[in-house]
C-alpha cells in the first residue's frame, strides 16, 4: 500500500488514542515510529498535582526531549522503512505551553521554541482524532495511569480548543479532523481500515473534516 507522504502525524488531546493508532499503522505499513516519551518527564506527575509551580519545567523538558528525538530523526533515518509516523508534532509544545504557562513564562518559552523549531522536520499530513472531553476523561480513567488521575474535563476542553484554533490559523499542510464519536479502531477492524485509508489518500492543504 503506497503512502503519498514522508512524515505523517497522528494527533489528538490526552486520551484520544493517538499513540495506539500510530503504533498500529506503523506496524502494518512498514513505517518508522516516533512516539512521545512522556514517561521520561520527571516533572509530569508533579505538574498535574501542582501546575502553577511545575508548568515551566514540564514544558521545557518536553520541548528538549522532542527536539532531540526529531533531530535524531533527521540524522539517523531508518532506510528500511517507507515513511515516518509519529504521535505528536513539535508545534504541540506551543499549544500546551500557552495553555499552562504564565504570560512571562510563555514569552521566554516561545523564544527558545522559535530558535530550534525551524531546524526540525514538519509533518506532511496531520490526522487529528477529535474526541469529546467527556469521552477523553473516560478513556484516561480506563488506562489508569496514576499521574493522570488529577486531569479535569476543563483542562481537556482547553487543550482541545487550543488545537482547533491552531489548525484554523495554520493550514499550510493537509489536516484531517476525524470525529471519533462513533468509531472504535481498536475493537472494530472496519473502523481501523477506514482510518488507514485516510493516510493513503492525497489531500490539498487545509482542514478536511472526516465523519464516519
Amino acid at each position: 500500500m503506497k503512502i503519498p507522504y514522508d512524515y505523517v502525524v497522528v494527533e489528538g488531546s490526552i486520551g484520544a488514542g493517538k499513540t495506539t493508532l500510530a503504533t498500529m499503522l506503523a506496524s502494518e505499513l512498514n513505517a518508522e515510529l516516533v512516539l512521545e516519551r512522556f514517561a521520561d518527564n520527571p516533572f509530569l506527575e508533579k505538574f498535574y498535582k501542582d501546575p502553577e509551580h511545575y508548568a515551566f519545567p514540564v514544558e521545557m523538558t518536553f520541548l528538549m526531549d522532542r527536539y532531540q528525538q526529531l533531530k535524531n530523526l533527521l540524522t539517523a533515518r531508518d532506510l528500511f522503512t517507507d515513511f515516518v509516523i509519529g504521535d505528536y508534532f513539535i508545534d504541540k509544545c506551543l499549544l500546551f505551553s500557552k495553555n499552562n504557562l504564565s504570560k512571562d513564562e510563555f514569552s521566554l518559552f516561545k523564544k527558545v521554541f522559535d530558535t530550534i523549531a525551524d531546524f526540525l522536520p514538519k509533518p506532511d499530513l496531520i490526522l487529528y482524532l477529535y474526541t469529546k472531553p467527556d469521552r477523553l476523561l473516560k478513556q484516561i480513567a480506563k488506562r489508569n495511569r496514576s499521574f493522570e488521575k488529577d486531569i479535569t474535563i476543563e483542562y481537556l476542553t482547553d487543550i482541545q480548543e487550543k488545537y482547533l484554533t491552531y489548525f484554523r490559523e495554520n493550514q499550510q499542510i493537509p489536516i484531517l479532523l476525524v470525529d471519533t464519536e462513533n468509531i472504535d479502531f481498536v475493537e472494530n477492524n472496519l473502523d481501523y481500515q477506514h482510518l488507514k485509508k485516510l493516510i493513503t489518500t492525497q489531500y490539498p492543504s487545509g482542514i478536511h473534516r472526516i465523519l464516519f
